[in-house]
């Protein structure tokens, strides 16, 4: 599954530091803490890794 928007791909990228201990949990915030809790490290390293170039800064509501 790949992100959806450079915001998501980046907190996907904070969550999956904490999971792996490059960083501490305690330092993540909003979005980037509900991924470490709830998603796979496999998962968060499918979102982390989408290429950023074509995405939007934010996934606009639909």
């Amino acid at each position: 599954m790949p992100a959806q928007s450079k915001a998501q791909q980046k907190a996907a990228g904070a969550a999956l530091a904490a999971k792996r201990g490059e960083t501490k949990k305690s330092e993540l915030k909003g979005a980037s803490r509900e991924m470490y809790e709830s998603m796979t490290e496999k998962e968060l390293e499918e979102l982390a890794s989408t290429k950023r170039s074509s995405l939007p800064d934010k996934k606009s509501e639909d």
